[in-house]
């Protein structure tokens, strides 16, 4: 069976222009690291925080109760980490999970990682992982048609839910 292609050349622009390489580099502050000196609150969309982690919400979800979870310090890669913020990040990132399952009650669960333009990180240089809560038929015609996500609740709702689980 071949493998079916969905052409988006509007991404083009993203991943190859202005927004690209203003990611990619080493340009003015990283918005990750602003935010690791955010108090956990529903404004800055921190939900939680330890000595060397922190979840905050995607500012521009995939779909709701999308969280990302971060070193607090500014590290690319996972190698990077030392052995306790690698520790403290995947004990966060269960615990992230966890607190996502207990919020939604979702049917899956997407838990990823970009590392790297060529790999789609949109801030390449300040290491993040994705957890977001799936259920069956949640890629609509809206998404794949679209190109348009519908989203069943605020950023301000996604912090309330999943806050009390931490």
């Amino acid at each position: 069976m071949p493998l079916d292609r969905f052409w988006a050349a509007w991404r083009q622009q993203y991943v190859s222009g202005t927004i690209a390489s203003l990611n990619a580099g080493d340009t003015g502050e990283c918005v990750f690291c602003a935010l690791s000196n955010e108090e956990v609150s529903e404004a800055s969309g921190v939900v939680y925080q330890s000595e060397t982690t922190f979840v905050v919400l995607n500012a521009y979800p995939y779909g709701s109760g999308h969280l990302l979870v971060l070193p607090r310090r500014h590290v690319a890669t996972i190698a990077e980490l030392s052995d306790e913020e690698y520790q403290d990040y995947f004990l966060t990132l269960r615990h992230t999970v966890m607190a996502i399952e207990m919020a939604y009650g979702a049917d899956g669960m997407n838990i990823g990682f970009n590392l790297g333009v060529a790999a789609g990180a949109g801030i390449p240089k300040h290491l993040h992982g994705h957890v977001l809560p799936r259920w069956g038929g949640d890629t609509n015609f809206m998404t794949a048609i679209g190109e348009t996500r519908v989203l069943s609740e605020s950023l301000a709702a996604t912090w309330q839910k999943v806050h009390t689980h931490f």
